[in-house]
């Protein structure tokens, strides 16, 4: 169509329709390889895997799958979101070597959007709100961006407000993130046709995801809706910011971007989801009517879950992950029995080390780990009697 969002086909890996091979190691064998030698690290962007739940965890006579957009190269589902949102302005012109690209962010698409300025070349600048995660910035000023904190007291619409006055000052690109159609197009593109790939001929019965900007929703729910309209779509949300079930609209400005704070917006656990407005991206896919149940995710909910999932599962997922996990859950309860239920899991745990995910993770030995320390007599590393 025209006008359409066409995404880069270069260095994507095999669907799982054309796998290989079909067992449970991998769509190729383990020592197959790649497929191929890639031009740079963007072209490792997309295909990843979805891995089946034990029932350790999942409900008893139903089954959750879980796609790890922690696979992404820089670990999060926003590389994406940020390639979508680099290639379509250097296709239009907007975008040229030396210039200057600017976004605000949790964190996430600004790491994303930090690795997309490294490999292309231009600079870069993040406004991020103050009580977002310090590994964030850290990782961020390490692929070379330079990252303004924003006061805590202004919410997420104060680093966006940043993000545009330093733009309109010194003419930089803005990445909008939260209003860009490329955001959406990409997921249609990508995320979608990955998830009906991977189930092609396969029951799937539930798609449970929350929301950031919108874009995965948005997009990749347009998708699943258009070529498997039997798959049910869960869509998540705090409860502490239950922006979309206070039928409140959000303020405006021209562009699309919001006017005023959300008043339903309370400060919430799951870092990356739920800004203090409704981004534009995400209304238009709440207009599209594209989710059949919708889920309220209680304040310790997303945090105990993502510690459930790397203690029963092996996967080290951040918050927002955790949260999704817990809405695929209690979906699954509600489900009838054989459900396939399928939860997106945005980013890594690894990101979240100073955060509520790793508070009561100590650093330094417990009692049960000296205990085992002194049960053999040598190389004792005891702590020092006050």
């Amino acid at each position: 169509a025209a006008g359409a969002f066409a995404p880069p086909l270069f260095g994507y890996r095999t669907s799982s329709s054309q796998s290989v091979s079909s067992s449970s190691l991998a769509a190729a064998g383990r020592g197959a390889g790649y497929g191929s030698l890639l031009n740079d690290i963007t072209e490792t962007i997309g295909n990843t895997p979805v891995v089946k739940i034990s029932d350790k965890t999942c409900p008893p006579g139903r089954t959750i799958y879980a796609k790890c957009e922690f696979f992404n190269p820089l670990s999060s589902v926003k590389d994406r979101l940020a390639l979508a949102i680099i290639e379509q302005a250097e296709k239009d012109g907007k975008l040229k070597p030396g210039d200057t690209v600017v976004e605000a962010t949790s964190g996430n698409t600004g790491i994303a959007v930090a690795m997309m300025c490294a490999q292309r070349g231009y600079n870069c600048v993040i406004t991020m709100a103050e009580p977002f995660s310090v590994e964030r910035r850290k990782i961020m000023r390490m692929l070379g961006a330079k990252v303004i904190v924003t006061p805590k007291k202004d919410k997420g619409s104060g680093m966006v407000r940043k993000a545009e006055e330093l733009c309109e000052k010194n003419g930089w690109f803005l990445c909008h993130q939260f209003e860009t159609e490329a955001n959406w197009k990409f997921h249609e593109a990508t995320t979608g046709p990955e998830i009906c790939n991977d189930f092609k001929d396969k029951q799937l019965d539930y798609w449970v995801t929350g929301y950031g900007t919108g874009g995965t929703y948005h997009g990749a729910g347009k998708y699943i809706k258009a070529n498997r309209p039997e798959v049910k779509i869960v869509l998540a949300e705090p409860e502490a910011a239950a922006l979309i079930d206070s039928g409140v609209a959000t303020e405006r400005n021209e562009d699309g971007s919001p006017a005023v704070s959300h008043p339903a917006f309370a400060a919430h656990p799951i870092q990356g989801w739920t800004p203090d407005f409704i981004p534009l991206v995400l209304e238009q896919g709440l207009d599209q009517k594209l989710h059949d149940e919708y889920v309220k995710i209680p304040s310790t909910a997303s945090v105990e879950t993502s510690q459930l999932l790397a203690r029963n599962e092996g996967i080290l997922c951040g918050i927002s992950g955790g949260a999704t996990m817990w809405a695929a859950i209690e979906a699954a309860k509600k489900a009838p029995e054989g459900s396939v239920l399928l939860a997106m899991l945005p980013d890594t745990g690894e990101r979240y080390l100073s955060t509520p995910l790793f508070a009561n993770i100590d650093a330094d030995m417990n009692e049960e780990e000296l205990e085992i320390a002194k049960s053999t007599p040598g190389y004792q590393l005891l702590p020092v009697e006050a």
